[in-house]
């Protein structure tokens, strides 16, 4: 039996490991690339860029609670390969985008991404012992994080011989290896029964998924704004070169791999200690952001930013892997992701405008009391989950 769950655990690894890499690495490289190419090439503003990035999470939003929330196994699996089909398609036309057609790849990027990362989520849970399961989901986010630590490396790599333009050509390499292993990822199985259904309501109002939605916003305000707008400021108030953007990325996510490697060894048995720790760190490390006007303080600080970026979303799909049966991960999945993304819509459509008004470094002030607000709401609720069930 021992023997059974031990390959078990190393045959799901083999896939989702390399699959969560190539999805991860690409995809952040879109959500920092484009907001450049945006700024520098087409010349948006800070407001235009904020929708923008708005539009991609927007449509991710729409495709993933909306459409694969609501798909049998089935259909996702067709779904799922059939959207990585499109986003390797799509991935290379960057490299020709005009000032018009960003805004239709952007949206069409996103749309696909909605049906692969909260099925690659969902494949990561489905094993039956507790512990193992518990560890495959970190190691899934901690494949997450090297993704977004040799993604930027390799784009630092690239842009100091290459255009903006051209780096898209480059990672297209991620989206054709995603294509190659879709096929090959396990997909729940579902019966007709009554209780292999789950209704919306009853996801929203679980205490397990509320904790992981309100632990999500403490992080991924602070998030989306970084991603959208970080590399503008550090070239706007440091020069630095697009490389050195890129590197001052990899720098944020190696402590995120750090974070996430801790958990993958020690998996959290209590919720609540790491996630109140996390919001500390992100608003002190927002703070410093404001506050400096060093590159090498700036650096410091995205790398205390990065360990409650690593710890903050696998406590989350943990969340949920306790708080529901396999059969209703999906949906549960899906529509967390969808608030994921609805974060990212909300975020660089307001603060894209606040920073039109303010700038973007007083804008980060801006973002701590919403964090700390969505802390105060998260006590409440992680009791549900903080004692593991099986």
């Amino acid at each position: 039996m021992m023997r059974d769950q031990y390959l078990g655990l190393i045959q799901a690894i083999s896939i989702i490991v390399p699959l969560t890499i190539a999805i991860r690495a690409s995809n952040n490289m879109l959500m920092t690339t484009i907001p450049l190419l945006a700024r520098y090439n087409f010349y948006f503003s800070n407001t235009l860029i904020g929708i923008l990035s708005a539009l991609t999470s927007l449509m991710t939003f729409l495709s993933s609670g909306l459409i694969n929330s609501k798909l049998r196994a089935c259909n996702r699996r067709i779904a799922f390969i059939a959207s990585s089909a499109v986003y390797t398609v799509v991935f290379p036309l960057f490299w020709l985008s005009s000032p018009i057609t960003i805004w239709v790849l952007s949206a069409i990027a996103g749309f696909a991404l909605g049906f692969l990362m909260p099925n690659v989520i969902t494949s990561a849970s489905l094993l039956p012992d507790r512990r193992a399961r518990e560890r495959l989901l970190n190691i899934y986010t901690l494949s997450l994080s090297i993704s977004l630590i040799l993604g930027p490396a390799i784009e630092s790599l690239i842009l100091k011989y290459y255009g903006l333009r051209e780096s898209f050509l480059f990672f297209t390499v991620f989206p054709i290896l995603a294509l190659a292993i879709t096929p090959f990822i396990r997909f729940p199985e579902e019966n007709v029964g009554s209780d292999a259904a789950i209704g919306t309501s009853s996801v929203l109002s679980n205490p397990g998924f509320t904790t992981a939605v309100l632990n999500i916003a403490t992080y991924n305000v602070v998030f989306s704004f970084l991603m959208a707008f970080g590399g503008i400021y550090a070239r706007e108030s440091f020069n630095v070169s697009y490389s050195t953007v890129e590197i001052l990325f990899s720098l944020f996510f190696v402590t995120s791999f750090l974070g996430r490697l801790y958990l993958s060894i020690r998996p959290a048995e209590r919720l609540w200690p790491y996630m109140a720790s996390a919001v500390t760190m992100t608003a002190i490390g927002v703070l410093i952001i404001a506050l400096t006007n060093n590159p090498l303080i700036y650096a410091v600080a995205l790398l205390i930013l990065g360990i409650p970026h690593g710890t903050t979303y696998p406590l989350s799909v943990v969340s949920i892997s306790r708080a529901f049966k396999p059969q209703h991960r999906n949906v549960a999945n899906s529509l967390f992701f969808s608030f994921m993304m609805l974060i990212g819509i909300v975020t660089p459509t307001i603060t894209g405008y606040i920073a039109d008004l303010i700038g973007i470094r007083n804008t980060f002030i801006v973002l701590i009391p919403p964090v700390i607000i969505a802390l105060i709401f998260l006590r409440r609720y992680v009791k549900s989950v903080d004692k593991p069930h099986d």
